[in-house]
């Protein structure tokens, strides 16, 4: 007995020496390729987090245009929704217009006046200036001059007071200025409008962009012209851009002045340092079906490196750029 199971443990150790080796190999490949793993997952993540400018604090931006009447009086039509779509030149609202036309009527009649007024002060001058000393004095062709020059002052403020009056008749009804949609609408039929009071609110369809408000330590690797990937919170899209420009300014706690004129500066760890961000415009090139831009929308964008750089004679963008974004070509001189 004592020997059979001295040959089992034998056989049992042999067996054991045989697949030790097996199993250290095995868990030194495994070690290996979790190490090889782990050290592509920390490049990816080096290259998505440091490489590539990105932020999540990016915002959907617009122009928005603000309607106020240049006119009083009372809304007689308002044949616009809240949230509708508008385009440049469609009537917003009409401001009654009947105290208008009849200041234009009242206007008309006065030009009218003012030109009969002229033409027969100018008569009368012409007369007296045909006679001679004896006929007249010098001192009453001066004064019947005079009253001509007068009389065709007051007939050119006639004029300006009609052209004036027939402009307020015009501004009785509000056009749209841009292409755009009305947000916010609270103007109500029958409401009284006032001289520059907000009465609409309308986004310009045409100036959307997002601002990405990027750490000042990653602006090196951001240029003009770079392409950019913009993802709206709630959508799985990618809205495609490019880089247009780079604030110039931003503001600077530590320069505002308390009320005895003193700077206000905030006191900081000196080993802690923390990076500003700066708002980089992004224009947008191509938006997909189904998203909505709507100012105000969360996004997150990442800037990728253009493979040709853009020139550029300087760093201000011209107004048609300014306007419509920059386009940007390859080798273009901007």
């Amino acid at each position: 007995m004592t020997l059979w199971l001295w040959q089992r443990r034998r056989n049992l150790s042999c067996a054991l020496w045989t697949i030790r080796p097996r199993h250290w190999v095995a868990r030194l490949l495994i070690t290996l390729g979790t190490v090889a793993v782990a050290v592509l997952l920390g490049w990816a993540m080096w290259n998505a987090y440091m490489a590539s400018p990105w932020t999540r604090d990016g915002t959907v931006r617009a122009y928005v245009v603000t309607i106020a009447p240049e006119v009083a009086g009372r809304i007689v039509q308002l044949p616009i929704i809240d949230n509708q779509l508008v385009h440049k030149g469609d009537l917003l609202m009409v401001i009654d217009p009947r105290d208008y036309a009849i200041a234009v009527d009242l206007a008309e009649a006065a030009v009218t006046q003012a030109r009969a007024n002229a033409d027969n002060a100018t008569l009368e001058a012409n007369r007296r200036a045909r006679l001679t000393t004896l006929e007249t004095s010098e001192e009453e062709k001066q004064t019947y001059a005079s009253n001509a020059q007068v009389s065709e002052a007051t007939y050119q403020q006639a004029v300006a007071k009609l052209a004036q009056a027939r402009v307020n008749l015009e501004r009785t009804n509000i056009h749209s200025p841009v292409n755009g949609y009305v947000t916010n609408l609270l103007a109500r039929l029958g409401d009284y409008a006032n001289v520059g009071q907000a009465r609409v609110s309308l986004v310009d369809a045409d100036s959307y962009w997002v601002d990405g408000y990027c750490e000042e330590t990653n602006l090196e690797a951001i240029q003009r012209c770079d392409p950019a990937s913009i993802k709206l919170m709630g959508y799985r899209q990618v809205v495609h851009g490019h880089v247009d420009s780079v604030a110039r300014g931003i503001n600077v706690a530590n320069a505002q002045a308390d009320q005895t004129g003193l700077a206000s500066v905030n006191p900081i760890f000196t080993w802690v340092r923390l990076a500003q961000r700066v708002p980089v415009r992004i224009h947008i090139d191509l938006v997909p079906n189904g998203v909505l831009l709507i100012q105000g929308m969360t996004a997150t964008v990442e800037v990728q490196h253009r493979s040709e750089p853009v020139r550029s004679r300087d760093d201000h963008p011209r107004q048609s750029d300014a306007q419509g974004g920059a386009r940007c070509e390859p080798g273009r001189v901007l």
